[in-house]
């Protein structure tokens, strides 16, 4: 059994290296400026990325959207190795390295979403930056082959309403270095809300309920995938090249192999430039 349970372990390292290896003829529809993101980040935010892996592929059909990964921002840890320039100040589950800190250079030239959890107080921040970086170093058990293969068809013939199920099969151990797991757990663990099920049997036959009497119940971490953050009425989208005085009268054209700046329009000023 030992012998068996160290050759499926083995499979498994090999096909978690497969799975993340990244797709060549991968190209984002836009990418997010480093220095940008830097400028915008808050501990406590919640990283989204468009990966370019095979596993991002597959993960991206089962959830319909255009992100495949999540990470927390927590600023720089003490004691987690990185240069001064460009710290580890990202908290990731990576499906082969398990829990670790790398550095927002790590997703230079990947398209990038910032979700921003509303409210919360320093302290409050303090304990779900705390549940993460207290799970650095944390490995998955990978001979769990089968919980593995679901990833290989990049586009699975599975019915739309088993998509997100199909995510937490089987034993959960490589599940949670996929999806959103820990960075769910991080927010649940202070009970903010994520989609959370509302329990009031009025809403379910759309009755309007006050939202303060409403009752909640948490979905389980391990059904939480990335786009998750992005649709919650909770968390704040924030977009860093719209957060960096973005003016597009700035931006450059090329029209007929001649780069142009854009035309003026006549009667028309900023907000906040004299305007009426």
């Amino acid at each position: 059994m030992f012998g068996f349970d160290m050759a499926c372990s083995a499979i498994g390292k090999a096909l978690a290296r497969y799975l993340s290896s990244p797709l060549r003829s991968f190209k984002p529809l836009a990418v997010t400026d480093t220095d940008a993101l830097r400028r915008s980040l808050l501990p406590g935010d919640v990283l989204l990325v468009e990966g370019n892996t095979r596993v991002s592929t597959a993960i991206k059909y089962l959830t319909q959207s255009t992100w495949s990964h999540a990470a927390m921002y927590v600023g720089v840890v003490p004691g987690v190795a990185g240069s001064e320039d460009d710290p580890k100040v990202l908290v990731e589950a990576d499906l082969v390295e398990g829990v670790r800190a790398v550095t927002l250079s790590t997703y230079s030239g990947f398209h990038s979403r910032i979700c921003r959890p509303v409210g919360l107080s320093e302290v409050e921040i303090s304990r779900v930056v705390g549940f993460v970086v207290a799970r650095l170093g944390n490995q998955y058990d990978l001979k769990n082959v089968i919980d593995l293969a679901r990833y290989l068809l990049p586009e699975p013939p599975v019915p739309a309403r088993w998509r997100r199920r199909m995510l937490s099969l089987g034993s959960g151990e490589p599940t949670r270095a996929i999806c959103s797991t820990i960075i769910a757990q991080a927010f649940q663990s202070i009970s903010y809300p994520i989609l959370p099920l509302a329990t009031d049997a009025k809403i379910e036959t759309g009755i309007e309920v006050p939202r303060q009497d409403v009752t909640w119940a948490r979905r389980h971490h391990s059904l939480f995938t990335p786009r998750d953050f992005d649709i919650s009425p909770y968390f704040s989208v924030i977009k860093p090249t719209l957060q960096d005085s973005f003016d597009f009268r700035a931006m450059k054209w090329l029209e007929n192999g001649i780069e142009q700046s854009a035309v003026p329009v006549e009667g028309n000023s900023a907000p906040g430039a004299g305007g009426a």
